[in-house]
């Protein structure tokens, strides 16, 4: 059969580990086989980034804004325990996907991908919580240290006019560690318009939480946004029926936990990192959800939400077979491919995109699957488990069925 053929490339930044070993098979087995595939290349490995001073992250975020599509694999964000493994690291660089989003000032969403024979956790749960992730700002953009005296910890801010304004921080008494955190309201109204937007685009609720009983000025600020925000969508929510609503973070989480979900819950950058792990996990699998970062300009990437399974990659590495779920990959594959459509009015790449997800579902429901899934399977379904490769290969095999 003829490739489908693509117009404009898409950006692809690799990763690390064992997701960049996943990255490989998904492309060999799924998409080149099948499509002319055309990609502008950026190496998001560990070492590449600390070669390019972590350069080429910059440079693939702006290469994301020139071409609007990009799909991204999963990147470690060193800490301590990464610099002794990593001895040739020359910096504890940030995290990649936090500059990335910083640069492209958009609001992430993450939705659970669900299937019949798996059940939630929370057994009321019957339809998928969307998180809505703040991009820029709080400890992604924070600055720190650590103080070994005691004194005095000040923070000014100087204006372009001259004013100058001091808080003191806290007086101490001997060592301490210190945080500086911020957030434009440029951003945060970004955020807001991205969160009503999509809630109006998906046809579903929007719940939105901080904590600004504590961080009165800080938290406050984006509920003060929020509002004004909901002002130029109110009418739209009534037209659809919709509902907007404001609560403290932690009455959210009760809430979200009796809800039966089928919303959009919409949370500070960090708040959202945490809540999309718990929601995707309780839901079945870190490796079963998707993560799209939409721009307000319309730039779009896309990514799994969970990281690069360094586990199965040392097993790999010493030859052993693993059975690694690679869904989440795959769908932020699909997720570019069919934006790349869209975007260039390709009828035959969306249709490819659409029959790449229905062969994974096809496979799960066919109880074909990894290890991590089998053993959440409700009583009545027959699954077992097959390794890394066996479940591409399986997946393979039904999208040629789909394509032919």
């Amino acid at each position: 059969m003829d490739k489908i053929k693509m117009v404009t490339p898409l950006v692809e930044c690799d990763g690390d580990e064992m997701t960049r070993i996943l990255w490989a098979m998904i492309k060999d087995k799924l998409i080149l086989p099948f499509v002319d595939l055309k990609t502008e290349y950026y190496d998001l490995g560990l070492l590449n980034r600390n070669d390019t001073k972590d350069q080429v992250t910059k440079d693939a975020a702006y290469a994301i804004k020139k071409y609007g599509v990009g799909v991204k694999c999963a990147t470690i964000t060193p800490n301590k325990q990464r610099m002794v493994e990593y001895p040739q690291l020359t910096e504890m660089w940030k995290s990649p996907n936090g500059t990335i989003r910083s640069i492209l000032d958009g609001t992430v969403f993450r939705t659970p991908i669900i299937i019949d024979s798996i059940k939630p956790v929370v057994k009321n749960w019957e339809k998928p919580i969307t998180i809505a992730r703040h991009a820029y700002g709080d400890v992604y953009k924070s600055v720190d240290m650590y103080t070994t005296e005691p004194g005095v910890c000040t923070m000014t801010f100087k204006g372009e006019s001259g004013e100058e304004k001091t808080l003191e921080v806290q007086k101490v008494d001997g060592p301490a560690v210190w945080q500086g955190a911020h957030n434009k309201e440029k951003s945060i109204r970004s955020f807001a318009k991205a969160c009503f937007q999509y809630a109006i685009d998906t046809k579903q609720d929007l719940w939105f939480s901080t904590k600004d009983t504590i961080a009165k000025i800080y938290d406050g600020q984006f509920k003060v946004v929020f509002e004004q925000e909901f002002e130029n969508y109110k009418a739209k929510f009534e037209e659809l029926g919709l509902t907007y609503f404001y609560t403290l973070i932690d009455d959210a989480v009760a809430r979200v936990i009796r809800s039966k979900g089928g919303y959009i819950w919409a949370c500070k950058n960090y708040d959202g990192d945490v809540m999309s792990d718990m929601v995707s996990t309780a839901f079945g699998s870190l490796a079963m959800m998707t993560s799209v970062l939409v721009a307000p300009d319309g730039t779009t990437e896309y990514e799994a939400a969970h990281g690069t399974v360094t586990k199965h990659y040392y097993k790999h590495l010493a030859g052993e077979k693993t059975s690694t779920n690679s869904m989440a990959t795959i769908f932020a594959w699909s997720g570019a491919l069919r934006k790349r459509a869209q975007l260039d009015g390709l009828a035959d790449l969306e249709k490819f995109a659409d029959s790449l997800e229905a062969a994974c579902f096809d496979t799960l429901n066919a109880g074909i699957m990894t290890k991590d899934l089998v053993g959440l399977v409700e009583p009545g379904f027959e699954a077992h488990a097959v390794n890394s490769e066996e479940f591409l290969d399986a997946i393979a095999e039904r999208l040629q069925a789909k394509l032919a």
